[in-house]
Formats: C-alpha cells, structure tokens, sequence
C-alpha cells in the first residue's frame, strides 16, 4: 500500500445524489501492492446476488441467527443470512408510509438492535416523518416470525424539530455501557444560522445518549445519571457531547469503548473525533482546527483526531471502525473511514499520525458495519454491500 497523508479537510454538507445501479459481482481493480509485487489487500461485492436502494446502515442483531440487516434510505430495512452466495433479502420493516419527505438527506437513517434483542426483541430506528422532525422509535419483532417486525409495536422515544432538511445525522449505537447514543446534526442549511450545535438548550449539533431500559419525568426513556449536564439549568440532559456540525457515521471501538465520528464539514475541514463525555467539538466556532466564525479562541474545545481538505474530489465524510476482525491482518487496531463524495478509503492510526489512502474507490459510500466476527462491510449507493479482503 502507499502511504497518504492528507493535509486538513474541507466540507459542505452530506449530499446524496447518485444514482442506484447494481454492484457488478467481481472484485474490484483497486486491490493494493504489498510492495513485493504481490496483491493484498482487496474489497469485493460480499453478497453479489443481492442490490440494495440507496443503502445507509449495516447491522447485525448479535442473536447468533447469523443474520445481517441493511437500512435503505426510502424506509425499509432488509434482513438476510450473512452467506455470500445468499440470492434473496426479506423485508423485517417497512415504514416508508410514514416518511413524508424526499429532502435528499432525510428519509430512514439508522437501526440498533437492543444489547439483550435475542430475549426482548427491541430494535431501533432513527428516520425523519416530515421535513420539520427527527424521531428515533422502538419497535419490536414479531413474536410468530423472526424476520419480520411488528410495525404496530413503534413506540416514540425522542422527537427533535429540524428548521432545514440537511444535517440529520440518525445514527444509532449502544455503547459498552448498554446506554444508546444518538447522533444528532446542527439542523442544517449552511453555517448553522441559528448556532444550533452550541445551544445546549435543543438537542441539535450533538451526541446525545439516554436510557432505553427505563423512563422518568414523563419520557419513554431515562436520562443516565452521569451524563455530563445533569442538573444544569437550561441544558438539555440527554446531550453526552455538542458542538457538532453533522455526525454521520459514529461506532465503538469494541477493545477501548472509545466513540469515534465522523464529523461532515463546512467548506474547509472534514474530521475524525473521538467523543467524550462533556466535549465541545467546536462548530461553528471552528470546523476542525480552522477558525470558522468568533474570536478564533479554541480554548477548552476538543480537537479533532484527524482532518483533512478538499483534495483529489473529497468532499463529505463517512466515519467508519476502528477494524477488529481477523480476515485483514493488515488493517488490524486502525480505524477505516471513508468519503462519500469522492469513494476514497483510509486508515488511520489510533493516535491520528498515519493516515493511508487503500482504495479510490469511485463509489458513493454511505456506511460502515460489521458481523458478528467484526469482519467490516460498507454500503455504496451502486447498490452494493462490499468487503475487505487479504491474500
């Protein structure tokens, strides 16, 4: 592979305007030199008898059925056995009745399966009803068919007024902690005209985290104890981290529990954070480390692991994983992200220093996940679900 180190970053906003062709079922020509003249490192269509619109979200449930779950944008999330020779993919949840909205950024944005699903059968979803809101939901599965949800059983958990149609973030995680962690954008147009990510006062620009397992003061959920802002008068208690411009794409390391983003920029920066608890990540005073509006004082704000600009087409990007799988020794403890705009992969070393270009893929990727094993897939809009190889 050869080294790259992107200088900064630069970024509008996460735009979704590609088209939905299917994947081709041959691995691709970008497989990298290990420097001997030999090929090792590769990505290739993991479930070539299957194509996908628009996909967002790759999950597993960690029931041990061996399934695996993509979210399609327009509303749908479809369930199939992780076989690479699988030919078909069910419907376990349709709610595009309820997504009243063709805003390119909105639509059905994230899934997380409850830590103890195998028992209970909760999963849930982030989407957007109208052009004016963010819900995130519980539903259940059906309790005759395991590959099917019971669309009756949605209940609301949180409601967040958008006042633009971008910068919805809408993805879902449980941390190591079994608390879910919701990643929430700025409300969007550009510059963040109404200073939502450092209003503590909404629930706008941040990382919010709650307790699904219990509820109080009225809500169908429980604000955790040691969240950062307990108890302080006009901020919002679910808020875990702010200053955020629009997250897209937030996983945990599962060897550290360290929460890493992806962090879509203005016109200067993209950047990789790794969020904790009480952090001010900075937007719209600073979008990465360039001052972006005010005083130009980043004192007590976090920096951000890694940034880089505009360069060879780069313009949105997509957070990924810190790689614990076995099948790709070369990738192990980096963590893999990716550019939505321009299809480039990279990874980057824990500490930020060491950033490596391993494809120019020329694909529209949309998401990372992984399976039960921690093997990494990504979701591009060709319509294709692809993983990483090693020979």
């Amino acid at each position: 592979m050869r080294p790259y180190f992107a200088p900064f970053a630069v970024l509008i906003f996460l735009l979704f305007s590609c088209d939905d062709s299917n994947g081709d079922n041959t691995m691709t020509d970008d497989a990298q030199d290990d420097g001997s003249g030999n090929m090792s490192l590769s990505f290739v269509n993991a479930f070539s008898n299957l194509s996908f619109q628009r996909p967002v979200d790759f999950q597993i449930a960690n029931d041990g059925s061996g399934r695996a779950f993509v979210v399609e944008q327009g509303g749908m999330i479809k369930v199939f056995q992780n076989d690479p020779m699988v030919t078909g993919a069910g419907t376990f949840l349709d709610i595009g009745n309820k997504i009243n909205t063709d805003a390119n950024e909105q639509g059905l944005l994230g899934l997380a399966f409850h830590p103890d699903f195998a028992s209970n059968g909760y999963f849930y979803v982030n989407y957007t009803p109208s052009e004016t809101l963010s819900v995130t939901s519980r539903f259940q599965v059906s309790s005759t068919d395991e590959n099917n949800a019971d669309p009756s059983s949605e209940l609301v958990l949180l409601e967040i007024q958008q006042p633009f149609t971008n910068h919805n973030g809408g993805q879902l995680a449980f941390g190591p902690d079994g608390y879910l962690y919701i990643a929430s954008g700025d409300g969007g147009s550009g510059g963040d005209p109404q200073n939502n990510a450092q209003t503590r006062s909404n629930l706008l620009g941040a990382i919010l985290r709650i307790d699904v397992d219990n509820n109080s003061g009225g809500l169908n959920y429980a604000i955790p104890t040691d969240n950062p802002f307990v108890g302080e008068n006009g901020i919002r208690e679910e808020i875990f981290a702010y200053g955020l411009r629009n997250p897209w794409r937030m996983s945990f390391d599962i060897q550290t529990g360290s929460l890493w983003t992806g962090d879509v920029g203005q016109g200067e920066r993209e950047e990789i954070n790794v969020i904790e608890s009480g952090g001010n990540y900075g937007w719209k005073l600073f979008e990465g480390t360039f001052c972006f509006s005010g005083d130009c004082d980043d004192t007590g704000l976090m920096q951000p692991v890694f940034e880089y600009v505009h360069d060879a087409g780069d313009r949105s990007v997509t957070g990924g994983f810190v790689y614990r799988g076995d099948a790709v020794p070369s990738l192990q403890g980096k963590y893999i992200y990716a550019d939505f705009i321009s299809g480039r992969i990279w990874s980057l070393s824990l500490d930020g220093n060491d950033n490596e270009l391993l494809f120019n893929t020329g694909l529209n990727i949309a998401s990372f996940g992984v399976d039960a094993q921690n093997e990494l897939y990504f979701c591009a809009f060709d319509g294709a679900i692809y993983t990483f190889q090693e020979d």
